[in-house]
């Protein structure tokens, strides 16, 4: 007999919880996430879970409360004696920070790893890790989704003539290729230097490019500064136009402006992050993986394999 299933969310993205849980007809649980006066995090579960399979879903995008909330909530439903505990993260946050890339500076995301372990978390759900490495700062198992299974389908649907798929960097290389194959197109890739943080330079294109229907593919846009370098140096190869797909939408500092203003004709992101109104434009195309997220959920909960959600891809 399986034990009972429980959803909680936290305050970072109660409209993806909702819709994950409605994905799997599973009613979002009753948890009380609010501040005390003084700003501190103030977190009770309003329903018995003893016993209980529970899954949090918490995107960790800034500001920092979403990571506090997060490990609070671990922590009230570990004291309150479920059986189980699952930290659902679409996004998850300083995953960039996870290696020493210079003297005297932390490894961040091991340190949030370590965090959700001694908060309560007994297993990880996420999505689209800028490093998949960082799955083994865990002693806990982590479970790794991928955008690529609704961003295909949204590709494939669209049937761009004469494509070809641009990886930003070579990190982007394998997953390009994956894209490539399954779209049946091409690739090119870029040579990046980045002289300081959030700041890119374009040294070479390596492909052919001239005349074609550029697709720019990588795992987040954040001050959108690779993307548009990305994009005029695309455009001054003599591309026909160029769009992009990307997971997860941090649109931080003047990255909205950039893209407005820029030769990039649409962008299309997921739903990891919630996006308030002044971050939306026409250029911008979100869907959503609420779907993905709720049957990954239903087969850990079931105790099934869920690498049949993505074994398509990378």
């Amino acid at each position: 007999m399986p034990y009972d299933l429980k959803i909680f969310s936290g305050n970072s993205h109660k409209k993806l919880a909702q819709n994950i849980a409605d994905s799997i007809n599973v009613p979002l649980g009753n948890a009380n996430v609010s501040k005390f006066s003084d700003g501190e995090i103030k977190v009770k579960i309003e329903e018995n879970i003893r016993g209980a399979d529970v899954f949090v879903i918490q995107p960790t995008q800034p500001p920092g409360d979403n990571w506090m909330e997060l490990l609070i909530m671990l922590d009230a439903l570990k004291r309150a004696s479920a059986s189980r505990i699952t930290a659902v993260i679409p996004y998850f946050g300083y995953a960039r920070q996870d290696r020493k890339e210079q003297p005297r500076v932390p490894i961040t995301a091991k340190l949030c790893a370590d965090l959700l372990e001694i908060a309560g978390a007994n297993r990880v759900l996420t999505m689209d890790l800028h490093s998949p490495q960082i799955q083994a700062f865990f002693d806990i198992p982590v479970d790794h989704l991928y955008s690529s299974m609704v961003l295909f389908e949204h590709y494939r649907s669209k049937k761009i003539d004469n494509l070809v798929i641009v990886g930003p960097d070579i990190g982007a290389v394998r997953l390009a290729r994956a894209y490539a194959k399954r779209l049946h197109c091409p690739i090119a890739i870029l040579d990046k230097r980045r002289p300081e943080p959030n700041k890119s330079e374009i040294i070479h294109i390596i492909g052919e490019v001239k005349g074609k229907n550029i697709l720019i593919l990588d795992d987040m846009v954040d001050t959108a500064g690779t993307l548009i370098a990305a994009t005029e140096a695309l455009i001054n190869a003599g591309v026909n136009s160029v769009e992009a797909g990307c997971a997860h939408p941090v649109l931080s500092g003047d990255a909205v402006n950039r893209i407005k203003n820029s030769g990039l004709s649409q962008i299309t992101v997921t739903d990891t992050i919630p996006l308030p109104d002044e971050k939306l434009m026409d250029k911008l195309t979100v869907v959503s993986v609420d779907k993905v997220f709720g049957k990954a959920i239903l087969r850990l909960h079931e105790e099934k394999s869920i690498s049949s959600l993505f074994n398509i891809f990378v």
